[in-house]
């Protein structure tokens, strides 16, 4: 197994890593900058194509571009020239810090929220312009994932340090039957973004725990990586066979004195450590992924 550093961008808040078989790049985004980068593996090269509003996640569309959750809605994106919001009007009102985001098998974009003054929630964006509340009271939204199967989904809440899983209906996109799938202890780090191998193996990035830990379908830890960045954020499978482990981290400066803060924490070293900003990927896993699901939102006909 190797790691290695892809790109330094001194990333605040990089997150959503998401493998574009198509064009064969990685994709990923610096929230808190607002800055969406392409990491070109054939050259090596780690462009920025985005520079603006704050983008919390990201998706592939079938129509072509990419979706965007922002901080105050959801547009449909190909370049800063060229997007267009899709946001329904019935909720241009409501606060939207969207955090992560999926899609899901029939097109619909799932997006969590992330307020601090506030619980956040998840949303279902239908293609048609329906918006659904799926859930509430969510301290910290962060990542998503489907069995291989489809019949269940999972979704982070970092702040009470669990990943859930629910009941998944493809054909409605409705979720239930929400249960714990695995609880993080409070003296190991945060659960982060997240994406599920082709056998069916949750990966959550770990905040604070320097690591990703790769969990069984029944949510029992099968191991552990160590990393480079004390803020390692979220982990997407790329390359060619997808079995390149592609992740993210943040240079975010965390204080003490926050819920999320592990019990015992050495905050000396966190100070002394590189918290991350950085785009890393691992070789040599000789485990394989899956390719991420699609948005299929329409653009609107030029006037």
């Amino acid at each position: 197994m190797q790691i290695e550093k892809l790109a330094e961008e001194n990333a605040v808040v990089g997150e959503g890593p998401m493998w574009d078989p198509q064009a064969q790049r990685l994709l990923w985004t610096d929230i808190a900058q607002g800055r969406l980068f392409s990491f070109d593996p054939a050259t090596g090269a780690n462009t920025r194509i985005h520079q603006g509003f704050n983008v919390g996640g990201f998706v592939l569309n079938q129509g072509g571009g990419l979706l965007l959750a922002i901080h105050d809605g959801v547009v449909l994106w190909r370049s800063d020239e060229d997007w267009v919001r899709v946001q329904p009007e019935a909720h241009q009102g409501e606060t939207l810090r969207f955090n992560d985001v999926i899609a899901d098998p029939e097109g619909r974009l799932f997006a969590g929220t992330y307020l601090e003054d506030r619980p956040g929630k998840l949303y279902r964006f239908d293609p048609d312009g329906k918006v659904s509340i799926v859930a509430e009271g969510i301290g910290c939204s962060n990542g998503m994932g489907f069995s291989p199967d489809l019949k269940t989904m999972y979704y982070t809440d970092a702040a009470a340090r669990i990943i859930y899983a629910y009941d998944y209906n493809r054909q409605t996109g409705e979720v239930s039957n929400r249960r714990t799938f695995v609880k993080v202890s409070d003296r190991d780090g945060v659960p982060d973004g997240m994406t599920v191998d082709a056998q069916g193996f949750v990966w959550s990035a770990n905040w604070f725990g320097s690591c990703i830990i790769r969990f069984d379908p029944e949510g029992v830890e099968e191991r552990r990586i160590q990393t480079p960045a004390k803020q390692t954020s979220s982990v997407m499978f790329g390359g060619r066979d997808l079995d390149e482990l592609y992740f993210t981290s943040a240079d975010y400066k965390c204080e003490p004195g926050s819920p999320l803060d592990p019990v015992g924490y050495d905050w000396d070293d966190y100070n002394r450590a590189y918290r991350g900003g950085g785009l890393f990927r691992i070789r040599g896993l000789g485990i394989q992924g899956r390719e991420e699901f699609k948005a299929d939102f329409a653009w609107p006909a030029k006037k």
